[in-house]
């Protein structure tokens, strides 16, 4: 049975904090199949961008700005979305003989595994078709259409997620909501300048009631576990991977060469 190493936040981080982190996981992964499972929580609301978006397009930056809600630009694809009283997950792995070579087949993969540990919180989840032909293209958040093989209930989606993939090395992460703030999600994403569909549900509005971050992860851990067929052990960073790791959000993540035009060198 193989063993992945699996990282929950006592506490929820900074933005740019919680990216660097990711980031480090991903620079840490070898030639060997390696696997890294993260839970996460931000420390205040955060709008992020995917790598290649441009932030006039998506993102209101003066309201953020005088409402102290953290912007970041991940180093994956994908549109924006608000991180706000929510699980994030991530999912860094250079095992493609467990995740197959693939983007969609590792995403399909990871897709599966949140679906286990939904359904161990009473959930039933269905995997989603191809999003609107129009959705690609648009400036629209990630939570206004399920896109393929993304997670929905009853219609709405319930999980969005991204993904970077260097050969066989890739980084997953996405967003888990426990309750869902729309008007605070159009506000931040300019959708309050017209008319626009937010297909959007959380974790707390499906059960009918508050969902604790620590009763959820414990079932999406098992949920993991049981659908790989794999055993966690807990990863402690040492005192040189967290310098390692602020020097990563110093140099890009809190860095508006890289947050607002996505110029830092990797």
């Amino acid at each position: 049975m193989k063993e992945w190493k699996l990282i929950i936040e006592p506490k929820p981080l900074r933005g740019s904090l919680n990216m660097a982190v990711d980031e480090f996981l991903f620079q840490s992964l070898t030639g060997e199949p390696l696997t890294f499972v993260r839970f996460y929580q931000w420390e205040r609301p955060t709008a992020s961008m995917g790598r290649s978006q441009k932030i006039e397009k998506v993102i209101d930056l003066d309201f953020c700005q005088r409402n102290g809600i953290d912007v970041v630009r991940r180093i994956t694809g994908g549109k924006l979305v608000l991180h706000h009283q929510e699980i994030t997950y991530s999912v860094c792995s250079s095992d493609d003989e467990t995740f197959s070579k693939t983007l969609a087949g590792s995403y399909k993969l990871i897709s599966q595994a949140l679906m286990a540990g939904l359904k161990k919180m009473g959930i039933e989840p269905s995997s989603a078709d191809q999003a609107p032909p129009f959705y690609a293209k648009s400036d629209l958040p990630c939570f206004s259409h399920p896109a393929h093989d993304e997670i929905e209930v009853n219609g709405k989606k319930i999980i969005g997620s991204a993904q970077k993939r260097t050969g066989t090395k890739f980084l997953q992460h996405g967003s888990i909501p426990l309750a869902h703030d729309e008007d605070l999600l159009k506000a931040v994403s300019l959708l309050k300048e017209g008319p626009a569909e937010i297909r959007m549900t959380s974790l707390s509005e499906v059960l009918g009631w508050t969902v604790d971050f620590g009763w959820a992860v414990e079932r999406l851990v098992e949920g993991f576990e049981e659908f790989f067929g794999v055993r966690f052990g807990p990863l402690k960073f040492m005192s040189a991977d967290r310098e390692k790791i602020l020097e990563i959000q110093r140099q890009k993540y809190a860095n508006n060469d890289w947050t607002l035009r996505g110029q830092v060198k990797e």
